[in-house]
């Protein structure tokens, strides 16, 4: 069985447009009808302002120096960087610079993600996924992953296309789940390309194909997933020669082209 995704736990770096967000925040302007020369002059603000402070913190964080970080970004997060709440939430999700903290990082990742930050939305997924910092809930999963997913995170591609097809939060669905598997693997995510090349093999959401299945096991292994050469070889031994050879042929193409055309 293919394993989800779990939790991105890289920092952002600056974010222009949350750091906006946070200094209407504080002077109690809705960002909503910032526009024209009221963004820019919030943006000449929040250059010197809040850049410096959450350019610090990010500097601190790469250098271990979590105390500072936490001190730089704590009152970015509280007002309303979606950026700097995030950071806060991987924070307390890995215990750095805090004792682990499970629910806080839910506060803090449930915040940015309430903004639309698709990062946040999907490790908010995660985490109901798996049940850390609040009752484990399938649903509510599902409802986060496809917030992230419909922005294009293609790690919660993946996984709203893993409980479709394990029926998680769900019904089954082989078709939904090959219809977000196949998002994912277009954008060049090995996992997908690997379970892409499993629904094609069983015929599982799609008709039964052992070229197609073929070509998605060959660009997972070239893109280094340490399963998907093994099934191309097994299933090469089921195909002709010319069967073979037209599986590679699509591969190649479906790579050199960036993964726009992947198939017949």
């Amino acid at each position: 069985m293919n394993k989800r995704f779990k939790p991105q736990y890289l920092p952002y770096n600056n974010d222009a447009h949350a750091l906006v967000g946070a200094l209407a925040a504080e002077l109690g302007l809705s960002l909503k009808g910032i526009t024209g020369a009221k963004h820019a002059f919030l943006m000449a603000l929040s250059s010197p302002v809040l850049a410096q402070d959450f350019q610090k913190g990010f500097a601190a964080y790469n250098a271990g120096d979590f105390a500072t970080a936490l001190q730089e970004w704590t009152p970015l997060a509280e007002a309303g960087s979606s950026s700097a709440q995030y950071n806060l939430a991987i924070m307390y999700n890995n215990g750095e610079g805090v004792p682990q903290d499970y629910a806080e990082a839910v506060k803090w990742y449930r915040l940015a993600a309430e903004q639309g930050d698709a990062s946040a939305q999907f490790n908010l997924g995660v985490m109901y996924d798996n049940g850390k910092g609040v009752p484990q809930d399938y649903k509510e999963a599902i409802k986060w992953y496809r917030l992230a997913a419909e922005q294009g995170h293609t790690k919660a591609q993946y996984n709203l296309g893993f409980m479709y097809k394990n029926g998680e939060g769900v019904p089954q669905d082989y078709a939904e789940a090959v219809k977000w598997y196949r998002l994912a693997a277009e954008q060049g995510d090995v996992s997908p390309q690997n379970s892409l090349g499993i629904m094609y093999e069983y015929g599982q959401g799609v008709l039964q194909d052992n070229t197609m299945a073929h070509m998605w096991y060959n660009i997972a292994s070239a893109n280094g997933h340490e399963k998907a050469g093994g099934y191309r070889d097994e299933l090469a031994g089921l195909m002709t020669s010319a069967d073979i050879s037209k599986a590679q042929a699509m591969a190649r193409e479906c790579m050199n082209s960036g993964y726009a055309k992947c198939g017949y």
